[in-house]
């Protein structure tokens, strides 16, 4: 009987030492995958933010994944940590997108873009009023009380034109090939195409933010 206790006792012992790696190989295991949905970036790039992890989502007005993914953003930014700086770029591929990135920045210098930003959003996809075209825009940002002449000479500006060029540069330096996409740390780039879902990737963004700050 001894022999048999000993025996059942060192079976015991075993399985709990298998399930005690089953369990650290579950802890290690990575939720997302690089290449999946993820990309790393090679070489890293520099980020802005000092010691803080740089987020930066490149998006764009007419895109209507961005819309849908936009009250997503603000919840997450509501959320975030200190540890996190949060940068906006309006994605410049071509001339026909430079015009949102100039209303972008104008509404930024004119310090509306708080309060304009979602219903430009909004009105452009939901209400269909097509504020990529000159007429409409204006006609909208006087209803909402903006000054359309200050607007459209802070819009046409050197300033204005020199933000958008950096862009521009940034949408190339990043390899940004479609929106939104975010850039976290210098290091890593998802989108909602690559994490299936916009809700996902914001999860992603949360992961790699993570990532980044345990220096993996």
């Amino acid at each position: 009987m001894p022999g048999i206790a000993g025996a059942a006792r060192r079976a015991i012992q075993a399985l709990l030492v298998a399930a005690a790696c089953l369990l650290g190989f579950a802890a290690q295991a990575q939720p997302y995958q690089e290449g999946t949905q993820y990309v790393r970036l090679e070489p890293p790039r520099p980020m802005s933010s000092g010691s803080k992890v740089e987020v930066i989502e490149f998006f764009y007005y007419g895109c209507p994944v961005c819309y849908e993914a936009e009250p997503l953003v603000v919840r997450w930014l509501s959320q975030k940590d200190g540890e996190v700086q949060f940068v906006r770029v309006p994605a410049v591929p071509n001339e026909r997108w430079a015009g949102f990135a100039r209303t972008y920045y104008a509404l930024e210098a004119i310090g509306e873009l708080a309060r304009l930003n979602w219903p430009l959003y909004d009105n452009h996809h939901f209400d269909g009023r097509r504020l990529d075209e000159e007429a409409n825009l204006l006609k909208w940002l006087a209803g909402n009380g903006v000054d359309a002449q200050r607007f459209r000479e802070l819009r046409d500006s050197p300033a204005v034109a020199e933000k958008v060029a950096a862009a521009q540069k940034m949408l190339e330096d990043y390899g940004i090939k479609r929106v939104p996409s975010f850039v976290v740390g210098g290091r890593y780039v998802t989108s909602a195409r690559d994490a299936g879902t916009a809700p996902e990737m914001m999860k992603v963004v949360d992961f790699l933010v993570e990532q980044v700050k345990t220096g993996k």
